[in-house]
């Protein structure tokens, strides 16, 4: 059976390099392309989809996490199979939880992106060994790993929001906002919001 496929990214040079190397296979057939996370929702709620390639980054419109819950959200939806440059804690997370059925890397092999996309198109995991290695890892240290939550709260002070932004950002209360980032700073050894941040892009956790 023949797998149709739906491009997400803002870049038409990226767009293009991905068609070229799918339409090689014999099995895909590229029937959409979006330009932007909007897009691909409406396009994917539309039909006629079984697996959306997505990015993450999308300007300053919705983020392809957000886009990616809104498709999975839809019963008898496509399948969603995230391609980013992004190997972050808080991306791969933010990606998992929206509902995606994989999570690669740009730079992957030809071979390695068909058999994601199959392996997502057949209703299972597909995750990049690297990504796999890193959910392995707070799998394994659990109570040294940053939440979710934890992940947003510094990767938006990393982005330089105080406090209270952050918690009109993420309808928190600042003393929650307070809370989460003793919390951060007690998990990465740190006692200050520049070194929590010097420490977190260190260790790929969020992204600068």
């Amino acid at each position: 059976m023949t797998i149709r496929l739906l491009l997400a990214d803002d870049h038409p040079v990226v767009r293009a390099g991905l068609r070229a190397v799918l339409d090689t296979e014999p099995d895909f057939a590229v029937v959409a392309e979006a330009a932007t996370a909007e897009r691909a929702v409406e396009l994917a709620a539309a039909g006629g989809v079984d697996v959306v390639l997505m990015d993450l980054q999308f300007g300053a419109g919705m983020h392809g996490s957000e886009a990616t819950a809104a498709i999975t959200a839809a019963p008898g939806g496509p399948k969603v199979l995230v391609l980013t440059t992004y190997d972050t804690d808080a991306d791969i997370l933010a990606a998992v939880e929206a509902g995606a059925s994989g999570y690669l890397l740009k730079d992957a092999p030809p071979e390695e992106l068909a058999a994601a996309v199959r392996t997502a198109a057949a209703g299972q995991s597909a995750l990049a060994p690297a990504v796999a290695h890193r959910l392995m890892d707070r799998m394994r240290t659990p109570a040294e790993a940053l939440t979710k939550r934890e992940l947003e709260v510094l990767q938006l002070v990393g982005e330089g929001l105080s406090n209270a932004q952050i918690s009109k950002a993420l309808f928190l209360s600042q003393a929650t906002v307070k809370s989460h980032l003793v919390h951060v700073f007690a998990k990465l050894g740190v006692d200050s919001r520049t070194a929590a941040v010097a420490a977190a892009t260190a260790r790929r956790l969020i992204r600068r």
